[in-house]
C-alpha cells in the first residue's frame, strides 16, 4: 500500500474526533516507517518524537509495531494502553482509559496478547487482559474486565465479562 492511502485509512473512521484523527495519523506514519526496513533507518527520528508526542503528551500507549486493521475509531483518545503483541482487526472502536494487553503467570512468563476481531465496539473503562480472542461484531460493556474468550455476534459485560447477549 502506497504511504498516503495507507496514513489516512482512518481518517473517515475518525470524522467526529479530531484527537482520534491526529493520533491514528501518527501511529499509521509510525506503523509504516516500522513494517518497512528502509523506511525504519529513514524515519528514526520520527519514531522518537512520535513516542514523546503520543505517550508523554497525549497519554496513549499505542505502540508504533501493533497490528493494527483498517478504520480504528478512537473516541476521546485518553488513558489507552496496548501491548505491542496485540492484535486488532478492522472497523474496531475503542473509548478511552482502555487496557489490552498480557498478564503476568505465576512462573513468571507472560501470556501472549489479545486477538480483537473485525467490528468490534469496545466500552471505555475495559480491560482485555491474556492470551484470548475476541471475535467478530461483538461489543464490550463500559467497565469490563475482559479475561476469557468472546464468540462472535455478542455484547458482554461485567467483571469478568459474561456473555449477556448474543446478536442475530
Amino acid at each position: 500500500m502506497f504511504f498516503f492511502p495507507f496514513i489516512f485509512q482512518d481518517w473517515k473512521a475518525n470524522s467526529v474526533s479530531g484527537k482520534g484523527r491526529i493520533i491514528m495519523l501518527l501511529f499509521r506514519v509510525a506503523n509504516f516507517c516500522t513494517t518497512r526496513k528502509l523506511y525504519y533507518y529513514i524515519g528514526f527520528p520520527y519514531l522518537i518524537f512520535y513516542k514523546l508526542l503520543v505517550e508523554w503528551f497525549f497519554c496513549i500507549e499505542i505502540p508504533w509495531n501493533v497490528k493494527i486493521g483498517k478504520n480504528l475509531t478512537l473516541f476521546h483518545g485518553q488513558s489507552l494502553v496496548m501491548n505491542s503483541k496485540v492484535i486488532i482487526g478492522d472497523h474496531c472502536t475503542l473509548r478511552h482509559c482502555t487496557t489490552i494487553g498480557n498478564k503476568k503467570k505465576k512462573d513468571g512468563s507472560f501470556s501472549k496478547s489479545p486477538v480483537i476481531g473485525n467490528n468490534v465496539d469496545i466500552g471505555s473503562n475495559v480491560c482485555i487482559i491474556g492470551d484470548i480472542l475476541i471475535g467478530d461484531n461483538t461489543k464490550i460493556g463500559c467497565g469490563s474486565v475482559v479475561i476469557k474468550s468472546l464468540p462472535n455476534d455478542c455484547t458482554a459485560v461485567g467483571n469478568p465479562a459474561a456473555e449477556i447477549k448474543t446478536i442475530q
